[in-house]
């Protein structure tokens, strides 16, 4: 997929206030950003993964939009037999529903992007401008720390994903968090995680008073040319495009 003529592409590490500042690419859909988008990759891919969606979104130059996509952290993942890889928390088994998570990993990863917003703060962007999303594992994480962050956010897009230690995070989600608009879309032949997982997350976020706006493709654990409509569509209603 090719960049439309505006996209700037910078490829540096994050410098602000943290021990292990993560790498990041940006790209930005106008020379002045008014809003960011904080876009987390699945396990075992990197930044790069999801820089093709910024065109195919269909943003208008004005109001800019900056993309960030961080490089998640290389550390070994149990269920490859302890290879290492890029990922936001260790995955222990490929049995889901009796795995122990990695409670350390996500909050050690939810850390670093709150680093990343509060960074997009001392940038100019309004914390109700800006957007975590983030694919699997990304997702997961974008739901944490989004849910949790100490500045209530201006919507979290969720996809092929769950809400991780719901038992804590759910009874800790503020007022000020509550009304945040999230998006959760989730293939219904997903084979990496079920959909019945995404679905047991999206009524749980529900039955909290999350507003939830839940989407399902035909699709297995990947992103369709539907759904990227349908995050676009999303997308400009935030953004008021």
């Amino acid at each position: 997929m090719q960049y439309t003529p505006w996209a700037r592409t910078l490829r540096s590490a994050v410098p602000f206030m943290s021990p292990k500042p993560l790498d990041c690419i940006e790209i930005q859909t106008g020379d002045t950003c008014e809003y960011s988008v904080i876009w987390l990759h699945g396990l075992g891919a990197s930044g790069h993964d999801f820089e093709p969606i910024v065109p195919s979104l269909n943003l208008l130059s004005r109001p800019g939009v900056r993309f960030v996509f961080p490089h998640a952290p290389v550390r070994p993942i149990t269920v490859n037999g302890g290879a290492a890889m890029r990922g936001w928390y260790d995955i222990t088994s490929i049995d889901f529903e009796s795995r122990q998570q990695d409670a350390e990993g996500i909050k050690e990863s939810a850390s670093a992007i709150d680093l990343l917003i509060e960074q997009e703060l001392e940038r100019g962007i309004p914390a109700e401008n800006i957007i975590l999303a983030g694919f699997s594992q990304g997702g997961a994480i974008a739901l944490y720390a989004g849910l949790l962050s100490k500045h209530p956010l201006g919507g979290i897009l969720a996809l092929s994903c769950y809400l991780p230690l719901q038992a804590e995070i759910l009874p800790a989600i503020t007022d000020a968090n509550r009304p945040t608009p999230v998006f959760m879309a989730h293939g219904t032949s997903d084979d990496v995680i079920a959909l019945r997982f995404g679905e047991q997350s999206y009524a749980s976020l529900q039955a909290s008073g999350i507003q939830v706006e839940w989407h399902t493709y035909a699709i297995a654990h990947s992103v369709s040319a539907e759904e990227v409509e349908d995050i676009s569509t999303w997308l400009k209603r935030q953004f008021g495009m």
